[in-house]
């Protein structure tokens, strides 16, 4: 199992997380990926996701907050489903020594990202 966090915008116009795992051998139609890396103790203020996208950290540990106060801790190893395209979005900053690295990959429109919740 992989964990991943899912981002979406809800009917409130806000991003929304939910909790859950990658399903394991899920083959998904993507556009590209890219790495970058910031340097520690970044952060980045509100914004939404610009594409649906999976960022997968390499490096470093962040923590996610949404304009409802939603939070969560994103470790390497971990997924994160950016699908809040739209509205109020989210902001991070890395809470560790390390840069955060990490890959994204973005998906063909209406790809199956493979989440599944609860997981």
């Amino acid at each position: 199992m992989i964990r991943a966090y899912r981002l979406h915008t809800g009917p409130d116009g806000h991003s929304h997380v939910s909790r859950g795992s990658v399903r394991l051998h899920h083959a998904a139609a993507v556009e590209t990926i890219h790495v970058e890396e910031s340097p520690p103790h970044s952060s980045l203020d509100w914004h939404p996701a610009p594409t649906t996208q999976y960022v997968i950290t390499l490096a470093g540990t962040l923590e996610f907050v949404t304009r409802t106060g939603e939070a969560f801790t994103l470790r390497a190893g971990e997924i994160l489903i950016a699908e809040d395209t739209a509205g109020s979005g989210h902001a991070w900053k890395l809470v560790d020594d390390q840069p955060w690295r990490r890959a994204y990959v973005t998906f063909r429109k209406g790809t199956d990202t493979g989440f599944q919740a609860g997981s």
